[in-house]
């Protein structure tokens, strides 16, 4: 057919595009949602493999631990939980404490204040639940001891018992109207060796190992040359220690004597505060019951606890502690009226 001749006015015409669509039934194959699906179900199973392996290739405490630290936590820390409210060391002998460090022991990084019903949970949980039962034992027969004793009953407020670490620990403590030593001395004064007694009779019901660690206040010596806090604090240890002999207990008993200064007080917002003078009388766990062997440590630090505790060590340290020249001021203090040489200088109060 010929082409029908336009006009010289006439538009070129528009070609005509016709668009053929062909729909299928399984075009939703070539989308993408399917493979969303997929990818959660392989990250799902991914976990699933990686938690098996965990669990065939962690011990029983590894496990434990990487559940805690996935386990939200609410942590409540409360003050004076280490015995300074109400008589004989707060509300239980189950509570937790708030102390920063283990009362002297260690150079560990830090330490995590934890229910003492925290510590242990297999192997050596019967010895542990026995122990505490003596502990609250302990706690009532001094307590019952100091009220029919004449004139010991106005001490119950000076004695605080605390469940750490370590094992009981039973707090003399100074206070404004009572003092267990003479100024400045290692002289046990009477109601102190008086009550010293009373904890010693008490202490002779339980044969475990025990700690006699002494403490000072802030305030430090005027002459530093012959004596301070370091060795105040130790002299103080073995003068309790003694006391404790003459009143039963045998030297097979103490595990070890100590003297930490200032570098535990009681109360901590004031070294200077007379609480802060205390004699503490560790009961320890039974062996198998709290022992280091039994809280799964790692070799590296097995050693450490053995070199921290190896006598040479322990004797450089000491040495390094007393500072003969100093006055126990801390680093860079300077004494405002130095005492001039030849006059004479008079310890500090503790």
């Amino acid at each position: 057919m010929a082409e029908k001749k336009r006009g010289a006015n006439e538009p070129e015409p528009r070609p005509i595009i016709v668009k053929k669509i062909i729909v299928e039934g399984h075009g939703g194959h070539h989308g993408g949602a399917w493979k969303v699906a997929y990818a959660d179900f392989v990250t799902a199973m991914m976990a699933f493999f990686l938690l098996m392996w965990l669990l065939g290739a962690t011990t029983e405490k590894q496990r434990k631990g990487l559940a805690d630290y996935f386990t939200p936590t609410l942590v409540q820390m409360r003050e004076n939980s280490a015995g300074s409210n109400g008589m004989f060391g707060g509300d239980s002998m189950m509570a937790k404490e708030n102390y920063p460090t283990t009362g002297g022991q260690g150079n560990m990084a830090i330490t995590i204040p934890r229910d003492a019903s925290g510590t242990k949970e297999q192997g050596g949980k019967a010895t542990r639940a026995a122990d505490r039962q003596k502990f609250e034992s302990i706690k009532k027969e001094l307590e019952q001891r100091m009220i029919r004793q004449k004139g010991m009953a106005k001490l119950r407020k000076n004695v605080r018992f605390t469940e750490t670490r370590e094992g009981l620990r039973i707090d003399l403590i100074d206070e404004a109207d009572f003092a267990m030593f003479a100024t400045g001395t290692d002289r046990l004064l009477p109601e102190a060796r008086a009550l010293i007694g009373e904890v010693a009779v008490v202490l002779q019901t339980m044969p475990n190992a025990l700690i006699v660690r002494g403490h000072t206040d802030g305030l430090p010596y005027a002459s530093g040359k012959t004596m301070n806090n370091w060795m105040l604090s130790s002299t103080r240890a073995e003068a309790t220690r003694k006391a404790l002999a003459e009143s039963g207990i045998g030297n097979d008993r103490i595990a070890r004597i100590e003297g930490v200064a200032d570098r535990d007080p009681f109360i901590k917002k004031d070294i200077y505060d007379p609480r802060n003078r205390r004699m503490s009388i560790i009961l320890g766990w039974t062996r198998g019951g709290n022992s280091d062997e039994d809280q799964g440590l790692d070799e590296e630090t097995k050693a450490a606890i053995k070199e921290r505790d190896d006598p040479r060590t322990v004797a450089k340290t000491e040495v390094r502690k007393l500072d003969m020249g100093g006055t126990g001021l801390p680093t860079g203090a300077a004494l405002i009226n130095p005492t001039a040489p030849g006059t004479s200088n008079k310890p500090g109060k503790h």
